[in-house]
């Protein structure tokens, strides 16, 4: 019998906006001072009223337009009923049957390597609740709640179940969380609770009106790439052998589906509770807050100002710059900074895989070992460009070329600033530019091949790798020589001997 996965994710986004999404309290990630950043409208005083925050919801609008979703001209709010300790007005203001936007799609890399568009049903707009911290030392039972993040405004982003792999399912996540970094809505840090995603997975077994289900199962609350891959992988097996065992299926008296969490000490899932009905929430229209009315010119406004999205970006750089798929992912994943840095160094260089190649190598590693941002970068983009041009243009080799990029980079660790006119100084400073006089290069390989008497007999009697002694003796002699061609010169002069 034919067994599928089928995965649906739920992505809860916190939006980058300086206050709450109802009150005026400061949004921001504050664990070390625990409800410090509360007013009577986010802990739900009686009497208190909510006023939308604007910058939100536009926001909102910027991703679900990017997502390429259908937008809501009327949208309103509404009361999500349930009790928790980290609910302080026992509801959420969520919105339920009219969200602001709904239809969209997003690509994600199937297994095989195939792109694959996963369908989105609706990207709705609402409040996030407070955090229940529990003691995890054994030594009691305590749980305190800190109420910071209570009103943090939350852009829920829910896909069809149309996920058929774990790996397919962080692909997803992982592109979400690069376009959403490139449209500066969120800072998507997984770490704080930036981006939480929900994973709702069971098995479907047979096809047509033979086919049977197992349980679907909501993971809750998974903050990393790798616990929502591994998370699905083990609700697919665990609920593979369930099956196999019990022949328990969705619909059958008693079986419901199940909230469970991810213990990513174990590697394994644990079981919550019964998994709730939209009809057990009790939704209700907000009568505190009005409706919202989004015009199409204001949809066409924010779609003509939409940044090139990654996914475009990185085919763009496939095609424009003759990038292979693997060095046009290694840029785009670091992030639009980064993406726009070598954009500007490919302009200036000409050549844009010897440009990916100092960027994804030389840049990137200069970057971790100095812990700075692209934009704090001492080389500037412009500079980085110019140094390749020359290497293009084979004024200089590209051993020549890291060499002047060091210094630059020591340099800047003097105060002094990296600039293009810098660059010539260097290249004559040191001797580096390259030796076009070949009388002078044959001189300097004569010269080695003297001094190498044991590196010639070994050449002779068929050790090809001697030659390596000899190329190093040379350009030590004739700094700015190519190394390919001393080492051409070099076999061609002790062939001739």
């Amino acid at each position: 019998m034919t067994e599928t996965l089928i995965v649906g994710l739920e992505v809860h986004v916190q939006l980058l906006t300086n206050t709450k999404i109802f009150c005026g309290c400061i949004n921001r990630f504050n664990p070390d001072a625990p409800n410090t950043q509360t007013c009577p409208v986010c802990l739900g005083h009686p009497g208190s009223l909510p006023v939308m925050n604007e910058e939100a919801f536009r926001l909102s609008l910027i991703t679900a337009i990017a997502l390429n979703c259908e937008i809501a001209p009327f949208t309103k709010w509404d009361r999500k009923q349930y009790f928790y300790p980290d609910l302080p007005k026992g509801y959420q203001i969520s919105q339920f049957d009219l969200p602001f936007s709904h239809d969209g799609w997003l690509e994600a890399t199937s297994e095989d390597g195939t792109r694959r568009k996963i369908r989105i049903n609706r990207a709705h707009l609402e409040e996030d609740a407070g955090k229940n911290i529990h003691d995890e030392s054994g030594r009691g039972n305590d749980s305190q709640v800190d109420l910071n993040r209570t009103g943090t405004p939350l852009l829920e982003i829910v896909s069809e179940p149309d996920f058929r792999s774990a790996a397919e399912a962080k692909s997803y996540l992982e592109e979400l969380h690069l376009l959403l970094t490139f449209l500066g809505v969120s800072d998507c840090n997984m770490q704080e609770g930036s981006l939480r995603c929900d994973a709702n997975v069971n098995l479907h077994y047979g096809e047509g009106d033979d086919k049977i289900a197992t349980p679907i199962v909501e993971v809750k609350n998974l903050n990393s790439f790798r616990a929502v891959e591994a998370a699905i992988e083990y609700e697919a097996t665990r609920q593979k052998k369930i099956y196999e065992e019990t022949r328990r299926k969705l619909g059958d008296p008693g079986v419901m589906k199940e909230t469970r969490g991810w213990d990513a000490n174990r590697n394994a899932t644990f079981g919550q509770r019964g998994k709730e009905e939209a009809s057990d929430y009790r939704y209700f229209p907000d009568p505190d807050l009005v409706p919202v009315t989004v015009t199409a010119e204001r949809v066409a406004e924010i779609k003509a100002a939409l940044p090139e999205p990654p996914s475009t970006r990185r085919q763009r750089f496939e095609s424009e710059f003759g990038l292979s798929a693997y060095d046009a992912d290694v840029i785009m994943n670091q992030g639009k900074d980064v993406a726009d840095y070598y954009e500007t160094v490919v302009t200036i260089a000409k050549d844009g895989k010897q440009a990916a190649n100092w960027v994804t190598q030389d840049v990137l590693r200069e970057m971790k070992e100095r812990t700075e941002s692209i934009s704090e970068f001492p080389v500037h983009a412009a500079v980085l460009g110019a140094i390749i041009q020359r290497v293009v243009d084979k004024k200089i080799t590209n051993k020549s070329g890291r060499e002047v990029f060091s210094v630059l980079l020591e340099e800047a660790d003097e105060d002094h600033e990296a600039s293009d006119g810098r660059i010539d100084e260097i290249i004559s400073e040191r001797g580096l530019e390259v030796v076009s006089d070949t009388g002078a290069l044959e001189e300097a390989v004569k010269s080695a091949i003297a001094e190498s008497p044991k590196a010639v007999e070994d050449f002779k009697a068929g050790k090809q790798q001697a030659v390596g002694a000899i190329i190093g003796k040379v350009m030590r002699l004739a700094k700015g020589a190519d190394a390919k061609s001393v080492r051409e010169l070099i076999i061609k002069t002790l062939q001739e001997m």
